[in-house]
């Protein structure tokens, strides 16, 4: 026994001399008992070493299960402090709101058409974007910053060089991490009271019911048709209310498609998709920097009212904006009794 002791204190004091972490010299400390238990089991009774190490390999399995004990108890403790520490760390959601909230929302709840009632609503409110490029970077952004309790973001792309001149959500260091990571980052790092669910994937048919069945609203900042469709469908078989945008070079444009409160779906006002060539993608045709910002700010706006139920949506109309000309002109759009989509289900009767 004392010569097991004496090799132990030797081989933590070497340890400590040259600085060997923590971990190692304990890992030293069992290698050299389980060094002990083997000689107890391979040398016969009464031969000398193991008389020297104390006789018996019982007595050290004894001891090292004494041991493995207390490691592992200190293991649990240790990660039930983390656990606390992080929880503290993090706000909690309570029926009411904290001071910290109550002076960050104080804008919105001073509002009339907002009130401490539509704060909750947003608080209470559970979104969807699909897209975390041009038109998702400034919607995700102001969501988050409202108040939005939880917050959905699905994109398979990664972030890219090229991004930056319009998604101002991403960051110079993030280039190459998947977009709704980053997303995800600076959302919580702008508003740490939001839920956000990061959903690094391409949106198909297969998810896409399973999805939307999470969220009460939707927004579509996809940047193709066919992805666009599949939303809308998605959006009427579930009648989840939609909010769409899409842009290119100068122009925008942006509306509400809700069939189930008698607006038309996307599919009443866009029936068949444009031939590729006559609308070209940003890294074809290119597109001015603030743009998707102005729309994206538009897609929110379009988002808080329709939570809170504060003023006028754009159900029934389609908002087009020309930056170029400085010009905004909003066209009346009515379901389509002929849709393959809703069947008109908007429609007056």
């Amino acid at each position: 026994m004392i010569m097991v002791g004496a090799m132990a204190a030797v081989l933590w004091i070497i340890g400590v001399v040259m600085k060997v972490p923590n971990a190692v010299r304990w890992n030293m400390m069992v290698i050299l008992l389980v060094g002990v238990m083997l000689l107890h089991v391979i040398l016969p009774d009464g031969h000398p070493l193991r008389m020297a190490t104390g006789g018996d390999a019982r007595l050290w399995a004894i001891l090292f299960g004494f041991g493995f004990l207390i490691w592992g108890y200190r293991k649990i403790l240790l990660q039930l402090k983390v656990r606390a520490a992080e929880a503290q760390a993090l706000p909690t959601k309570t029926d009411s709101f904290s001071e910290t909230e109550l002076e960050r929302y104080a804008r919105h709840i001073i509002l009339r058409e907002v009130g401490g009632m539509g704060q909750k609503a947003l608080r209470d409110a559970r979104v969807l974007v699909v897209g975390a490029g041009g038109l998702g970077a400034p919607a995700l952004q102001y969501l988050a910053a409202a108040g939005v309790g939880t917050i959905g973001v699905i994109d398979d792309d990664a972030v890219e060089n090229a991004n930056l001149q319009r998604q101002v959500i991403h960051l110079d260091r993030n280039i190459g991490m998947p977009k709704v990571q980053s997303a995800a980052e600076a959302m919580k790092a702008q508003n740490p009271f939001v839920t956000v669910r990061p959903y690094h994937r391409r949106l198909t048919a297969d998810i896409a019911a399973d999805l939307f069945a999470d969220y009460d609203l939707v927004l579509d900042g996809t940047d193709n048709f066919d992805t666009r469709y599949l939303v809308n469908e998605t959006a009427v078989q579930s009648q989840t209310p939609l909010i769409a945008a899409a842009l290119t070079q100068w122009e925008g444009q942006i509306s509400l498609y809700d069939p189930s409160a008698g607006t038309p779906c996307y599919a009443c006002v866009f029936p068949t998709a444009p031939d590729p060539s006559l609308v070209p993608s940003c890294a074809e045709a290119g597109v001015i920097g603030p743009l998707p910002g102005v729309i994206g700010a538009m897609m929110a706006v379009e988002a808080i009212k329709r939570i809170t139920g504060a003023g006028e949506g754009l159900g029934g109309r389609l908002l087009l904006y020309d930056a170029l000309y400085a010009q905004t002109r909003s066209i009346a759009v009515k379901p389509r009794s002929d849709c393959t989509v809703c069947q008109g289900r908007g429609a007056k009767s």
